[in-house]
């Protein structure tokens, strides 16, 4: 079917510079120019309907942009070039954990020994990738103190979810009907959502004067209906739970399991390990801790890894080491089935196994320990700018406020996150964790140079300076971007539906 030629159409016959004269690629469209052509395709003269039936066929003429391969190359690569991204400088986006990813582990995926086999090969032919996938198991048991895994979840979210039916699966199987999961007021957004679709009730349990979590709220709302407690250490505060093991042990004596959320485990690889905490689920995201480029809803892997009582129910079928050497597929006794099409986000799983291979133990335990050095040199040097919400040694992220801004000038922790992006930084986690007013959460993980932090630290007190000079002008920040401040509520508020009633 032809697209419709859009009016006003206009053509880019000449180079588009710059960040204001770009027009969209409706604006560039002209009736009746296309970006290829087949002089021939073979395919028998025939009429539409033999082709395509009416009733699966739009009777409406779409509205598409009509331009020439060679615009359409030119259009998207001028737009690349205004992205920001890890390889372009400091993404201090705190619990999300964007560090600089080795070529190394990008080169070892794209081997096409790797990329090019079909998931649904028979175990005969892929024993290379079984034995990945086996060694990068046991490699992450050792890293957690676990004892078993999965390595099936896509993303952090599907391990939550994953750890959750685990969960549900150990206390059916011993006739233990339970309704409630605790969860830290600290913890990250996507817990009490994976809560309720395992089917679980959410008990939130406050944090304390020192931002962990208050131990006797805790134990008050312990009981025999409940399944376990979600819990991130360090928590999203930046801080590590000192009282781990009592929390361990109250939850266990009343028949609960702990649920460790991964997503902060840069900060601990080779120092300490859930396992030795008292965890018995663990979720880790692959594509933060060892380094997979991600963004925008993937790639991402989220394997779990569980204590020896957890193992049977682990989703299947997992790569296992079979008789006489070979690998082989199989699946746990009791195992809760499939949650991922296949075997996992299998690229991200090689980048990972060979992130781990190339830095070693002594090596992983240095990225923890870099990048806890890191974000206390930023704490420590933004005291007087932007106060922490709670000024003592932190882990990987510091948990900074920008409410000293908003009560005396009417700056708020928004507009200084977007007026870093005019100082070539992007903007870290703002109003994150929501017990701390005016947040902003920066992690800068241990891929960056001191040289860089003092370049973030110095734009950072240059943007105070400005809320004392010109509060107006910043909170209207950033002007010099591609794209100005936009209203972030008004896709909320203004839904514009792009199927109609029939589902088109």
């Amino acid at each position: 079917m032809r697209s419709q030629a859009l009016p006003g159409g206009r053509a880019a016959s000449a180079p588009i510079l710059g960040h204001d004269t770009e027009p969209t690629i409706f604006e560039m469209s002209v009736a009746g120019r296309s970006a290829f052509q087949l002089r021939t395709t073979g395919v028998p003269a025939t009429s539409l309907d033999e082709l395509v039936p009416s009733e699966h066929r739009n009777p409406e003429v779409i509205a598409l942009a009509e331009v020439s391969e060679r615009d359409l190359v030119g259009h998207f690569t001028r737009l690349s070039h205004r992205q920001f991204s890890v390889d372009l400088g400091a993404y201090p986006l705190g619990s999300c954990t964007m560090k600089y990813n080795p070529k190394f582990c990008d080169a070892i995926a794209a081997d096409p020994g790797l990329n090019s086999v079909h998931p649904g090969a028979p175990a005969e032919l892929v024993q290379g990738w079984l034995e990945l996938l086996v060694t990068l198991e046991e490699k992450l048991c050792v890293i957690t103190g676990m004892s078993a895994a999965t390595l099936q979840p896509a993303a952090g979210a599907a391990g939550e979810l994953t750890g959750l039916l685990l969960m549900r699966a150990y206390h059916e199987a011993n006739g233990d009907a339970r309704k409630r999961v605790l969860i830290p007021d600290s913890a990250h957004g996507t817990n009490p959502a994976s809560v309720t679709l395992g089917g679980y009730e959410v008990t939130t349990i406050p944090s304390n004067e020192r931002g962990l979590v208050d131990l006797e709220a805790l134990k008050a709302a312990l009981g025999p209906d409940v399944a376990g407690i979600m819990l991130t250490n360090p928590n999203t505060l930046g801080l590590f739970e000192e009282e781990i093991t009592e929390i361990a042990t109250a939850v266990h004596d009343v028949g609960g399991l702990l649920y460790y959320d991964g997503a902060n485990l840069n900060a601990i690889l080779g120092v300490v390990r859930p396992g030795d905490m008292g965890f018995d689920i663990v979720h880790m995201n692959l594509h933060k801790t060892f380094a997979t480029p991600h963004g925008g809803g993937g790639p991402g892997a989220g394997p779990v890894a569980v204590s020896a009582r957890l193992a049977d129910f682990l989703p299947g079928p997992k790569a296992t080491r079979g008789v006489g050497g070979a690998f082989e597929w199989s699946t746990p006794s009791s195992s809760i089935g499939r949650v991922h099409g296949w075997h996992g986000n299998a690229m991200v799983l090689a980048r990972a196994l060979a992130y781990i291979d190339v830095h070693g133990g002594d090596g992983l335990k240095r990225v923890a320990q870099h990048a806890v050095l890191n974000a206390n040199w930023l704490r420590h040097r933004l005291r007087d700018t932007l106060p922490a919400a709670y000024d003592r040694v932190c882990m990987h992220e510091c948990v900074l406020s920008a409410s000293n801004l908003k009560s005396k000038y009417g700056v708020r922790g928004l507009d200084v996150a977007k007026a870093l992006l005019e100082e070539g930084f992007h903007s870290p986690t703002v109003y994150f964790p929501l017990i701390v007013d005016e947040a902003l959460m920066f992690e800068p993980t241990e891929t960056e140079s001191l040289q860089t932090l003092e370049s973030l630290a110095e734009a950072i007190e240059r943007i105070a300076q400005r809320a004392i000079d010109d509060p107006e002008a910043l909170r209207h920040a950033p002007q010099s971007t591609p794209v100005s401040r936009v209203d972030e509520a008004r896709a909320a508020r203004h839904l514009i539906s792009t199927e109609d009633a029939a589902g088109r």
